[in-house]
């Protein structure tokens, strides 16, 4: 873990506070009803104030990055599109190492991922003469690490035993509970908690699809109602949106997509005739051991909201002393340490604890975070240019798919803030961040960019944060899991494209609603 802390610091520099340039991008008023026109046009005239311009170049969530996602000035100039070549091949890596040279692979995958990242690092800094971008990286890495590195070790020292037979009816039931907890604890806490007991429960007769269906629900789909529940939608509140919005606008889509996710489950389950062994007699049907970790898990959940952006009080540390982190990600780290040592040796031992889930996912990530900032930046451009001709559905589409291979939260921001701009509104302003959720003319894009960010974050293994922990996780216990490429062509594309388009049908194609 050090080594890969002290990568970043090395591969980024120092970072500097940058002030955020308002932006203006046109004249939309025309779409909007007269009942709802004063409140955006005040909201975008607040937004061209520069008293509400500050950025915070650091507003990360749960496990979130603020990318920066307010168009290319705030990363500096933009990229050449080759360089986009080092994401890619660090993408078609993941996908073929472990399958045609895993040997190879599985002893090197650290030295291929800084190698990229400093492929598009040193171009960035010695060629385009701009440090931004990899400032926004490294920022948004320790932030994304410090989550997840102490939600796992932290949630590992907690043994849940469920006692029940694995069928497919107890899974549909696990599944379904663990995904409403998410809202509570993030998709990387319920996934770290509840991933161990759940392949415990179907031991016997665990397959791959039982990992791909927990990524769905619990790591992506499950924690698409609170704030809390996924990074993407953290970004949204740190941003101005209420808390209690995501529920309201989301529960009626999340709903049926849940129950639709998991009665495909339930059908796939029932065609396998293995059976886990019967429950203990005598034994409670849930058990815990190493409550006391609990503890470590609150302190995480807390953190996520020590942030600058939220309480006036909290120091903006990148202000003050230029580094990009902030006093939430100490409070992980730190959190990450007690927790280990700390932790019931027991409940560890039964929960087959290694560091070696955690080290994969720390050195892949720290490449694909230096190396995805071109398309992001160029992704970002794109879409601030070409808001005025984009509808609601390209708002689906366009968040979902790139949510799907990019990190999920950076391209909520970078949509929100080409939807906002296509009311002329400022992703900067919290009164226009409001005013945009609460429009009956805007809200739909809101919901579209929140619903595609969060549940298109399962279309791949890197979407979202704990997808790639799980996968690590359950080879690290001996399950067999699908490839980069098997997993999106076998399970996501024919299981979770379908629902997604149900869910644009009815939603967002006009055609229905």
């Amino acid at each position: 873990m050090l080594g890969i802390l002290l990568s970043v610091l090395l591969l980024t520099g120092i970072a500097h506070t940058q002030s955020v340039l308002a932006q203006d991008t046109g004249e939309h008023a025309e779409q909007i009803d007269d009942g709802h026109l004063n409140d955006l046009e005040d909201a975008h005239e607040v937004g061209q104030d520069g008293e509400h311009a500050d950025d915070h170049s650091d507003d990360h969530d749960t496990g979130a990055h603020d990318e920066g996602a307010h168009g290319h000035d705030d990363h500096g100039p933009l990229p050449p599109v080759w360089l986009v070549i080092p994401f890619a091949l660090i993408l078609i890596l993941i996908a073929t190492g472990p399958l045609f040279f895993a040997h190879h692979w599985h002893h090197h995958y650290p030295k291929y991922a800084i190698g990229l990242g400093l492929v598009v690092a040193s171009y960035y800094i010695f060629v385009m003469d701009s440090i931004l971008p990899m400032e926004h990286a490294a920022a948004e890495y320790l932030s994304f690490i410090a989550l997840v590195a102490s939600l796992f070790i932290a949630a590992s020292g907690v043994f849940v035993n469920v006692n029940v037979k694995g069928t497919p009816k107890n899974n549909v039931i696990l599944l379904f509970l663990a995904s409403v907890i998410a809202n509570f604890i993030a998709t990387t806490g319920s996934a770290m908690l509840f991933i161990r007991s759940y392949m415990r429960l179907n031991k016997g007769r665990l397959r791959a699809y039982h990992i791909v269906f927990f990524i769905f629900l619990v790591a992506n789909v499950g924690g698409a109602l609170t704030p809390i529940g996924d990074p993407p939608l953290f970004l949204g509140f740190l941003r101005g949106v209420p808390f209690f919005w995501t529920f309201t606008h989301v529960w009626y889509i999340w709903l049926p997509a849940t129950a639709l996710i998991l009665m495909i489950f339930y059908v796939i389950d029932s065609r396998n005739k293995d059976e886990s062994p019967d429950p203990i007699p005598g034994e409670k049907t849930v058990s815990l051991m190493g409550v006391k970790s609990f503890i470590w898990v609150a302190i995480i959940i807390v953190s996520v909201f020590i942030d600058p952006n939220v309480f006036d009080w909290v120091p903006d540390l990148n202000e003050l002393w230029h580094v990009p982190f902030g006093i939430r990600e100490i409070i992980m780290f730190t959190v990450a340490f007690l927790a280990y040592v700390t932790a019931d040796k027991e409940s560890m031992e039964k929960n087959e604890f290694n560091f070696e889930p955690i080290r994969e996912v720390g050195w892949l990530f720290l490449g694909i975070f230096a190396t995805m900032q071109p398309a992001l930046q160029l992704i970002s451009n794109f879409a601030s240019q070409n808001a005025d001709s984009l509808s609601v559905g390209t708002f689906y589409w366009g968040t979902g798919v790139l949510s799907g291979i990019l990190d999920n939260a950076p391209t909520y921001l970078n949509f929100l803030a080409a939807a906002m701009g296509k009311f002329g509104m400022d992703v900067n302003s919290p009164e226009a961040v409001v005013a945009f959720a609460n429009s009956a003319e805007s809200v739909i894009f809101l919901q579209a960019i929140s619903v595609a960010a969060v549940f298109f974050g399962a279309m791949s293994y890197i979407g979202n944060a704990p997808n790639f922990m799980v996968k690590a996780i359950a080879e690290a216990n001996g399950v067999e899991t699908p490839s980069f490429m098997g997993y999106i062509v076998k399970y996501s594309i024919p299981i979770l494209l379908p629902v997604y388009v149900v869910i644009y049908l009815i939603f967002y194609s006009g055609w229905i609603l």
